[in-house]
């Protein structure tokens, strides 16, 4: 793995190299973050929050990123991880072709990768993925945006997510007000048994896979999908492979014999978000 190296930093901005086939575009437009959005149409320009920042990724060229917003112990600490950009996606990308098993299945994976390629797994907060992906379920992504931003701007400080207090005592009325429909009740539940101890995102963050979906599942509302989106993107537990309808889709198209990602081991995550930019994007054709 060639390790990104820093090209030129300044007081608000750094740019990175060797960052491999990174895509900005691709990355902030395949469903995994919910703040951020193009820059005046530009799809290699996306701004918005992340753990508690307002920044800007701006794509340069093939490997090459620009973080605006921040400075060069600002990457260290917090956007090179963030981005993934200390993963080895190569590596990733031969583990997760080699698990395919047989030759059929084989191709299809190779045509998601190639169409995927450039998607990083995002390193996000874990209250704002848990909050952010019950407030997914049943919902589109505009919307999903738009109650977010709500959130944020009714009981954030300064563009940051809302802690669990905040919306614990905005109460169910209070969130329900801001258009979060039945979801209003499992974001309560999920501040609440945050707040008393009884779901500890510390020990989610430490357990086993199997131990932290018990965890999380014990959050109304809270179920397999959830919970393997809010592992995946907020917990970094890359082994989690969400099925939603997107992949569901996909995997009754392409793998009509059954597909089980457990070989991939900790890289089924990343396979599944080749397969539903694959699907959403480009291997639909609907």
């Amino acid at each position: 793995m060639i390790l990104p190296t820093i090209i030129d930093s300044g007081r608000d901005y750094v740019t990175v190299g060797n960052c491999g086939n990174f895509s900005v575009y691709k990355t902030f437009d395949c469903g995994q973050a919910f703040r951020f959005d193009p820059v005046e149409g530009d799809n290699s320009v996306f701004s918005g929050i992340a753990h508690g920042r307002r920044v800007t990724f701006r794509q340069l060229g093939e490997g090459v990123i620009r973080i605006e917003g921040a400075d060069e112990p600002d990457y260290r600490q917090t956007w090179e991880h963030y981005l993934a950009l200390d993963e080895d996606y190569e590596l990733a990308d031969r583990t997760i072709l080699g698990a395919m098993p047989n030759e059929v299945d084989r191709c299809v994976m190779t045509e998601a990768v190639r169409c995927g390629a450039g998607i990083r797994i995002l390193r996000q907060d874990p209250f704002e993925a848990l909050i952010s992906f019950i407030i997914s379920q049943n919902n589109n992504i505009p919307r999903i945006k738009k109650i977010i931003t709500a959130l944020c701007e009714k009981y954030g400080v300064d563009g940051a997510f809302p802690t669990a207090e905040a919306l614990y005592n905005a109460g169910e009325e209070g969130l329900f007000a801001l258009k979060t429909g039945f979801r209003a009740g499992y974001i309560h539940d999920a501040c609440r048994k945050i707040l008393s101890g009884e779901v500890s995102l510390h020990e989610i963050d430490k357990a086993s896979f199997e131990d932290a979906t018990e965890m999380l599942c014990r959050i109304k509302g809270v179920g397999p999908k959830v919970s393997s989106c809010v592992l995946l993107f907020g917990f970094g537990k890359t082994e989690a492979f969400p099925i939603d309808v997107w992949i569901k889709r996909s995997l009754e198209r392409h793998f009509p014999g059954g597909f089980d990602p457990s070989p991939m081991g900790r890289y089924a995550g990343i396979a599944q978000q080749y397969l539903f930019y694959y699907e959403r994007w480009i291997g639909g054709g609907e």
